[in-house]
């Protein structure tokens, strides 16, 4: 039976590789219309859960159901934004150019007639605030551009959940700002549900409904000021966590001598949430 109101739910899911294990028992689950960050640092699995949550990574236990659905019928309605995007900047090829081929770029068999595609394409540039330079080559366009396009390409086939791996990273503190502002945007007006994974969960705070954060294989998730406290996170990772809150950041910090607290502070200035 479909899972009542859960755009998204993992059930005690396991994937390991040969000579390691990477998650672990990880369970939880995403209402529609839901901003969720999946924080962890690297290595943590991050991109692993979003592999078997699309299917492209096998899980040894465990399930993965959209919308209730398990399998690749459910994933039907899941549309992806990959953590690298290797777009030659000598291709001609037009944001719009690229937005289009999310319409049937996989698919076999006669495309949407041309108008009916250049309005659907023009409305996508629109709602991701990339009308102004759809005409452009994308490697003219700066990476909050780029970013921007790329989403649009993974949303024109109008998913209901939509995953991003790391899509903040390389991109300059105005641009992160401006590609969570519309992420969080297209969440309400769209009710799409939204799981964007970052190693830093200070630019999401504002935006997030919930948090998964993956630390030695395993999740904890639920409502940031839940979540992201010392007694959950030292729990998470088997050894004592510090959470600190300051400026309006989240400081997350291995607890040892005073010695080793300036140096994860000093190793990412006014903001930590890896862990050292």
């Amino acid at each position: 039976m479909p899972d009542a109101g859960a755009a998204l739910t993992v059930e005690r899911l396991s994937v390991s590789f040969p000579g390691r294990s990477v998650l672990r028992d990880v369970s939880f689950s995403l209402g529609q219309g839901t901003f969720c960050g999946l924080i962890g640092s690297n290595g943590s699995g991050k991109t692993t859960l979003l592999r078997t949550i699309l299917g492209f990574q096998t899980a040894q236990a465990g399930e993965v159901r959209i919308g209730g659905i398990a399998g690749p019928r459910g994933r039907a309605s899941v549309g992806y934004v990959p953590q690298k995007i290797l777009l030659d900047p000598d291709m001609p090829l037009r944001a719009r150019d690229l937005v289009a081929l999310g319409l049937d770029g996989n698919r076999f068999g006669l495309p949407l007639p041309s108008r009916a595609r250049t309005q659907r394409v023009d409305a996508m540039l629109r709602a991701v605030d990339a009308a102004g330079f759809a005409e452009q080559r994308l490697g003219d366009l700066s990476g909050g551009q780029q970013q921007r396009v790329v989403i649009a390409h993974a949303l024109i086939r109008q998913p209901r959940l939509l995953l991003l791996d790391e899509p903040l990273a390389n991109l300059d503190v105005r641009a992160v700002a401006d590609i969570v502002a519309l992420l969080r945007r297209l969440t309400m007006e769209e009710h799409i549900t939204v799981l964007v994974s970052a190693h830093d969960m200070n630019p999401l705070l504002s935006a997030m409904d919930q948090i998964v954060y993956l630390a030695e294989g395993r999740a904890a998730s639920g409502p940031t000021d839940t979540v992201v406290r010392s007694e959950v996170l030292s729990a998470l990772y088997g050894h004592h966590i510090d959470v600190i809150r300051v400026h309006g950041r989240v400081l997350v910090i291995a607890a040892g001598t005073a010695d080793e607290i300036p140096v994860a502070l000093a190793r990412c200035p006014a903001h930590v949430s890896d862990i050292p």
